[in-house]
């Protein structure tokens, strides 16, 4: 199919950009690396008036790592953001997550911010948002920018807080704390499809290592990522005597996830149960190597293959 007709707009800066969508909403759409919006445009699944293209605004296409966390600009693509070495030291559950993410030729186009703004349950980025308690910087002509959290960034399956004439133009993943640990754990029907099921994992232990924290965001469990504080269930106790079994029962009450033709609800239930388990130990793993003088607190991720076609 052929999407619906559209009148094209190609910025060229920042305010120009935020000038046009407020002269368009709600009838304008974003497009910046269109891995979603173009088939949605095709299938005319959205069917918008306007079609603001971002790709020109140079001053969007950033990256800054500083200890305190990493700032990712609206068009800094997946694969720039995988690939990067300074990424990887300071927040390292953000590389393993985006290795998931559909396949190369998708990663090398799609935006990190793009993927956040489509708000796809399925997707890794938002649960990785979510987990490490990230933000949004949206922008709208005439007014201040705000910074939105994850926990009120996503409202529902493709829903954000975005406004209509707002631009989402960074998101913020705060850095690794000490002795912590990440790690990603996802099922896939294929490599490249969307996750059936999938848990990202940060866990932090205490100066006796034992568990202080212990939080996963789980993904396909729900409408928007499902956040879950496992602290009090882990109980401080070091992770080599953690009771797994309560925590992926835990998980398992909190998740609601719905039935498709790839999974019931209750095999996506006790499967994100085993996968939200699975990343725990391993983040658990991680943040001891931490403690102890390892590299970073980067864990595994994946199993069988991977993510989606974000944008």
């Amino acid at each position: 199919m052929k999407p619906s007709p559209f009148d094209y707009h190609a910025p060229r800066e920042l305010g120009e950009a935020l000038e046009v969508l407020a002269g368009t909403a709600p009838y304008g759409k974003v497009l910046a690396g269109g891995q979603s919006l173009i088939p949605m445009l095709n299938m005319r699944l959205a069917a918008p008036s306007h079609l603001v293209d971002i790709n020109r605004v140079a001053e969007l296409d950033t990256l800054s790592v500083e200890p305190g966390g990493v700032r990712v600009g609206a068009l800094a693509r997946h694969a720039v953001v995988e690939r990067s070495p300074a990424v990887a030291a300071v927040q390292p559950l953000l590389p393993a997550a985006l290795r998931l993410v559909a396949h190369p030729v998708i990663r090398n186009r799609g935006t990190v911010v793009g993927s956040l703004v489509h708000a796809d349950p399925s997707a890794e980025l938002p649960a990785v948002l979510a987990v490490l308690d990230g933000s949004v910087r949206l922008a709208r002509h005439g007014a201040p920018v705000r910074e939105v959290a994850a926990e009120a960034f996503f409202t529902g399956p493709l829903e954000s807080a975005i406004e209509p004439d707002e631009l989402a133009v960074s998101a913020f993943f705060p850095a690794l704390p000490p002795r912590a640990g990440t790690a990603f754990q996802e099922v896939a029907r294929r490599h490249g499809d969307y996750a059936m099921a999938g848990a990202a994992a940060v866990v932090t232990l205490d100066e006796d290592l034992r568990i202080a924290s212990a939080k996963v965001a789980c993904v396909s469990a729900g409408p928007v990522p499902v956040l879950i504080d496992l602290s009090e269930v882990c109980a401080r106790r070091p992770a080599a005597s953690a009771d797994w079994e309560a925590v992926a029962a835990a998980v398992r009450d909190a998740v609601d996830p719905d039935e498709d033709i790839h999974a019931t609800a209750h095999y996506r239930r006790h499967l994100t149960g085993v996968l939200a388990e699975r990343a725990l130990r391993v983040a658990a793993a991680e943040a001891q190597r931490a403690a102890a003088g390892g590299v970073d607190g980067g864990g595994d991720h994946g199993v069988n293959g991977a993510g989606e076609g974000s944008e």
